[in-house]
């Protein structure tokens, strides 16, 4: 029998067919040479595949080398692995003469059967088209042949302000989980990494997410009895002293592995089917997981690896420092310093400061996207390669000029004044687009129109905007500000 290869993100017994394999996991010091990964990150892959070898015993043949193919080299039997989940990873599969592919697990939708749908679209594909598709073919919150409540999203239903005057959402905190001896062994080792030379970014911290199935299933499971019904209102909304909101904090289970998503689905969809939750916040669940999860993934591979390099809109600034370095303190606008802060110390914020704070600052100044992916997938602990190139580059960036979304998620302080607590004690005036007092996001939202109206595709959703930046008096102004502030932080 050969011996079945199992990578830091495909921990979970879903990617096994025989629970009686012998089994191979291998830690690559080298993975942590090639770039600067968050503190914590590093801590939870480490902590996953050192714990999920624990479990396996002598099963598992665990080895710690300096890269992959050292510790392939001391492996006698033929080796079988699931299809990686980055290019890298599986080019060097594919290299090795005793080791045969296997298709990808951990995703919803096969690649045959996206590519089948892609390719009948031959041009722009939209998450909305393949949400639906993913649905009926998987027999997802249906009744009969229809969305269950006659629509197929609820997302209108789903952009709540925080509760006025509200420190926190009203919703129990999800369980965390305990460190152990293999936590303090990693945290050791770390430490010990770093004296001898290898980067990390952000700070260390206790481990906030889970690194082992049994972990993962009682978050979750806490999550669809606790969490899931004030979910979907609150999906867009942010608070500064409540990070986490109602949100399932599983991403990086998922992306280790950890969780089947379709036994999530599933689990969603029966809090609606027992009126434990709302049908708008199962709906959003199942949006996030089968449809943009799912899609993120395929698109991926079903795009050239140029895809990551895409620049439609001409951003050719490099990342500044204090960005890369997660100097939050160097920050004085509330809402960015904020949610760098939570990166620096969490790993982790939610899907609308990512989009909506980072992401919408990065757009406004012109930062080249493939800079933007690497980053995301570094200092994020649910960051990787396939998760962040659609994200960043085809949703956050629109570097892709609309080929997965309709147009590009800049937006000026007003979105975040309305969507979080932010504004409030903030220097900056969001109703203000130049002055002392002007929102950076304000007037970088203008500028950043004014510099690629020639580029952006003509859109009817864009045309309100671009008629408003025809009759500002002050955009020579807004344009002078922005340029003395540069790549400072703000």
């Amino acid at each position: 029998m050969p011996r079945r290869w199992i990578f830091a993100d495909q921990l979970g017994p879903h990617f096994l067919d025989d629970r009686h394999q012998p089994l191979l996991l291998i830690e690559s010091k080298a993975v942590f040479r090639r770039r600067a990964f968050h503190r914590q990150k590093a801590h939870l892959v480490l902590s996953a595949l050192r714990h999920r070898a624990a479990e396996l015993g002598d099963q598992a043949l665990h080895l710690r080398t300096e890269t992959y193919r050292e510790g392939l080299a001391r492996v006698r039997e033929p080796v079988e692995v699931n299809h990686p989940t980055s290019r890298r990873a599986r080019d060097l599969v594919r290299s090795l003469d005793r080791v045969r592919v296997l298709p990808p697990r951990g995703f919803v939708t096969t690649t045959e059967d996206f590519t089948a749908w892609a390719d009948e679209r031959r041009g722009a594909m939209r998450l909305d088209d393949f949400y639906r598709y993913a649905r009926r073919h998987h027999r997802v919150l249906l009744d009969g042949d229809e969305p269950a409540g006659g629509r197929w999203s609820l997302d209108a239903e789903n952009r709540q302000p925080p509760p006025k005057g509200s420190e926190r959402l009203d919703v129990p905190p999800p369980p965390m989980p305990e460190e152990d001896d293999i936590d303090a062994e990693v945290r050791h080792d770390l430490d010990r990494w770093a004296a001898e030379g290898i980067r990390f970014v952000g700070r260390d911290g206790p481990r906030l997410f889970p690194a082992t199935r049994a972990e993962a299933t009682t978050r979750l499971h806490h999550f669809l009895r606790h969490r899931l019904p004030k979910f979907g209102p609150y999906e867009d909304a942010m608070l500064a002293t409540d990070p986490f909101m109602a949100h399932s904090l599983l991403s990086s289970s998922f992306n280790l592995g950890l969780l089947d998503p379709m036994d999530a689905i599933r689990g969603a969809e029966e809090a609606y089917r027992t009126g434990d939750a709302p049908l708008s916040s199962v709906e959003g669940f199942v949006r996030q997981l089968l449809g943009w999860r799912d899609f993120a993934w395929h698109l991926y591979w079903y795009f050239e690896a140029g895809h990551r390099r895409s620049d439609g809109l001409g951003a050719r600034r490099s990342v500044p420092s204090w960005f890369a370095d997660l100097d939050a303190d160097s920050v004085r606008a509330r809402c960015l310093s904020d949610v760098l802060a939570g990166v620096r110390d969490r790993g982790w914020v939610h899907h609308i400061p990512r989009l909506m704070v980072l992401g919408n600052y990065a757009i406004q100044r012109g930062w080249r996207p493939s800079e933007l992916v690497d980053w995301f997938h570094r200092s994020f602990v649910d960051g990787h390669e396939w998760a962040m190139t659609a994200n960043v580059v085809g949703m956050s960036q629109y570097a892709d000029l609309g080929q997965l979304s309709t147009r590009p998620y800049a937006a000026s302080g007003e979105y975040v004044n309305r969507m979080s607590d932010y504004c409030g004690g903030c220097p900056y005036d969001p109703k203000r687009r130049h002055g002392e007092t002007a929102c950076p996001y304000t007037g970088g939202y203008w500028v950043f129109l004014d510099r690629t109206r020639e580029r952006l595709p003509s859109s009817a959703r864009m045309v309100r905007s671009l008629r408003q930046l025809d009759r500002l008096d002050d955009l020579p102004a807004i344009k002078e500000q922005e340029r003395k502030r540069g790549s400072q932080a703000p």
